[in-house]
């Protein structure tokens, strides 16, 4: 990949996995797991508290890999799937726009899904974990993509 790539790979992953990281963060301080649970009971989700879990520990924990360029690939799946889960259960009763559609969850759906596609550019800590090749000094950024 060429530099430009790579430096917009970072801005797309840290900047959608800030925002997973904030609503993760906020759906534990302000609503907790019982008010998320309930929330998710209301709109028929099955095992509310199990979904309610699940979908604030990959907000927050998926938000802070992508941030960080950690398990990049594998952590934007399950932040694609509670998109897809948002958009359809949530969002798209409320028509396409804002404030209550679904055009923000999308968003999220499909950068969520270029990442995981993509992996994450050149500045991420997924590529301090290969080796480096022969006669690369080890502190050098490698492709993984």
């Amino acid at each position: 990949m060429n530099r430009n790539t790579d430096v917009g790979l970072a801005i797309l992953r840290i900047g959608v996995g800030g925002v997973f990281a904030a609503h993760g963060l906020q759906k534990l301080i302000v609503f907790g797991i019982p008010g998320l649970a309930g929330f998710m009971s209301r709109l028929g989700l099955p095992f509310p508290t199990l979904s309610a879990l699940a979908v604030t520990a990959a907000e927050l924990l998926g938000g802070l890999a992508l941030v960080a360029g950690a398990f990049t690939r594998l952590a934007a799946l399950p932040l694609a799937f509670s998109m897809l889960v948002a958009g359809l259960t949530a969002h798209l009763k409320g028509g396409f726009f804002l404030p209550s559609g679904v055009e923000y969850v999308l968003v999220l759906f499909l950068a969520s899904v270029t990442v995981s596609l993509t992996g994450p550019g050149a500045f991420a800590l997924d590529n301090l974990r290969r080796r480096p090749a022969k006669g690369v000094e080890a502190r050098q950024w490698v492709d993984v993509a």
